[in-house]
């Protein structure tokens, strides 16, 4: 769900670009609160359990539960670069995260149930970011209006194709150059992206 360039303003201070959590720490981060509080880190970089749940309209008990949760399992760190030793920062470790293959998780079942029950998590995220957009985008200037989409295509596909058309649009926007920082009128852009077969059309296999 975090994708290229998510950690523009501090990127040299992560530990790695990418994570691929285990089954157990991806249960861990299969909680919308856990998704967003790490979005956040990845997106605006460091901050307090304090200003995150301010920005989260969460209470700063439960935030720093959920940060010491995202700790345990290695998506989150201390900054220690900062504060003055009364308040605790928190940066991300990573960039992004990335869940095993689909062939990889056929061989494990606890890996397959983890990784359904995060994509169960990020599907409310990103409902909730796209919700978002649409009650902003009346307040948006035109030329953000018009930067803004909510477009949908069916298609006729094999897996294989389906795969193909899937990596193709990743490469678009991985290899899109971003604007620098000092670009007047340049804002972080989401690009967000779902593919699936049509729900009802495949024949599903029976659970195990």
């Amino acid at each position: 769900m975090f994708a290229k360039g998510s950690l523009q303003l501090y990127g040299a201070r992560v530990d790695l670009e990418t994570i691929t959590p285990d089954a157990t720490a991806l249960r861990a981060l299969s909680h919308p609160v856990r998704l967003r509080i790490l979005g956040r880190l990845r997106f605006d970089g460091p901050a307090t359990a304090t200003s995150l749940a301010q920005r989260l309209g969460l209470n700063s008990g439960a935030t720093s539960y959920h940060l010491r949760q995202l700790a345990a399992h290695g998506f989150v760190v201390d900054d220690t670069t900062r504060g003055n030793g009364r308040e605790r920062w928190w940066r991300a470790a990573h960039q992004s995260t990335r869940t095993p293959d689909e062939a990889e998780q056929a061989q494990d079942p606890a890996a397959q149930d983890a990784n359904d029950a995060f994509n169960q998590a990020v599907a409310v995220v990103h409902t909730e970011g796209l919700q978002r957009a649409v009650e902003e985008r009346p307040l948006l200037p035109v030329p953000w209006r018009a930067a803004s989409t909510l477009s949908d295509w069916g298609l006729r596909l094999t897996p294989g194709r389906a795969q193909q058309l899937m990596k193709a649009v990743v490469a678009v926007v991985d290899g899109w150059e971003e604007d620098g920082e000092g670009e007047p009128g340049a804002e972080l852009y989401q690009v967000v992206l779902h593919t699936y077969p049509r729900p009802g059309r495949v024949a599903t296999e029976p659970c195990s």
